[in-house]
């Protein structure tokens, strides 16, 4: 241990309670630290390490995926790759959100870099359907994905599905742009 840095355990389950006294009982798994720096690392070598613990999986997202991919003819929305292994359905607004429903105009289909750049506010979305990337990224200068992959979709009209109805909330689009706005 480092002076002011602290070690979490972790998974950590209570498994026993007793309202009474206001008391519970917290059993921790093997321990799990997050010490160390970059020269300790080099010191020694990386072993593997596994925990156990509880994760909340949302039991709609293979089939909003399937819906979405499906709708947009299993091609990126922003730069119309094909693979659908590399691809994912983006939620407009997040599962968290009130309206963050798993239906198919709070979707967009997604390859895997424009889904993080979406999510981390790298890219935006207009609600008139216009790819934006950030201010930091289009002033940025780095090699040709960033210039081909980031850079050069900005303006760029986003590729949607015919059906009206399958097209991404326009309103879900300008709220989520906002978002964008505010972290750039």
């Amino acid at each position: 241990m480092v002076p002011g840095q602290y070690a979490a355990a972790w998974p950590s389950f209570v498994v026993a309670d007793d309202p009474s006294s206001l008391t519970f009982t917290i059993a921790a798994d093997e321990p799990h630290t997050l010490t160390g720096t970059t020269s300790d690392a080099a010191a020694e070598p990386i072993r593997r390490r596994y925990a156990t613990g509880l994760q909340l999986h949302r039991l709609h997202q293979a089939e909003f995926r399937q819906r979405v991919v499906r709708a947009y003819h299993q091609a990126c929305a922003i730069c119309r790759l094909r693979h659908d292994e590399l691809l994912d359905a983006a939620h407009i607004l997040p599962d968290g959100h009130p309206l963050g429903e798993p239906t198919v105009p709070n979707g967009l289909a997604l390859c895997k870099l424009h889904h993080a750049a979406f999510d981390r506010n790298i890219v935006g979305i207009r609600s008139d359907l216009v790819v934006e990337a950030s201010l930091d990224v289009l002033h940025e200068i780095d090699g040709p994905m960033l210039i081909h992959g980031l850079q050069g979709w900005h303006g760029a009209p986003l590729q949607v599905p015919r059906p009206v109805e399958d097209r991404p909330n326009p309103d879900f689009l300008a709220e989520r742009y906002e978002v964008f706005r505010r972290a750039g």
